[in-house]
């Protein structure tokens, strides 16, 4: 399995219906086509679109319907609009936030490090880390490791990760 195909579908596994979500750009929009059956989620998007569907087949297309990402998408019956200020403030206001990763750099660098080196957006907001290789929580007390790839080892996850990881109780795999 593809490791953004990995990524994207563990995530999906947390959603439960009736979950209002801001997928964000990138890999983070894959999510909604992986979600399990009987669960219908609705999606947020930063520009300004709440009640996003699914990307549209050539007739749908309307080059006015986009997500954050400028991908064409296209609107549920109910969908809603609003300014990027609101929009904003919406994700603001969220009270989960996943990141979606790949483990490392291209060349097999460290991406989880002791400390952020690049522009923060906001500070201790981030709950959890998912990448192609471990499931991981971000609590007051540090990075608590909850899962790992069943196709990997801890070692591995260890080497992987460049800032302290708290193993916590007995570790799940996906």
């Amino acid at each position: 399995m593809d490791k953004r195909d990995r990524i994207v579908r563990r995530i999906a596994r947390d959603l439960r219906d009736g979950d209002y979500v801001n997928l964000g750009i990138g890999m983070p929009t894959l999510v909604a086509n992986c979600l399990p059956p009987g669960i219908e989620i609705t999606l947020h998007s930063e520009n300004g679109m709440l009640g996003v569907g699914p990307y549209p087949t050539d007739a749908e297309i309307d080059a006015d319907l986009i997500n954050a990402g400028k991908e064409t998408v296209t609107e549920l019956p109910g969908t809603s609009y609003f300014s990027s200020a609101d929009s904003f403030a919406m994700v603001a206001g969220a009270k989960r936030v996943v990141i979606a990763m790949e483990h490392t750099t291209k060349d097999g660098g460290h991406k989880i490090l002791p400390k952020c080196s690049l522009p923060l957006t906001g500070m201790k907001v981030v709950n959890q880390i998912v990448t192609e290789l471990a499931v991981i929580d971000v609590t007051p007390k540090g990075l608590v490791l909850k899962e790992i790839a069943s196709d990997t080892t801890l070692d591995a996850v260890l080497k992987a990760t460049g800032a302290k990881l708290t193993v916590a109780g007995p570790l799940g795999t996906f």
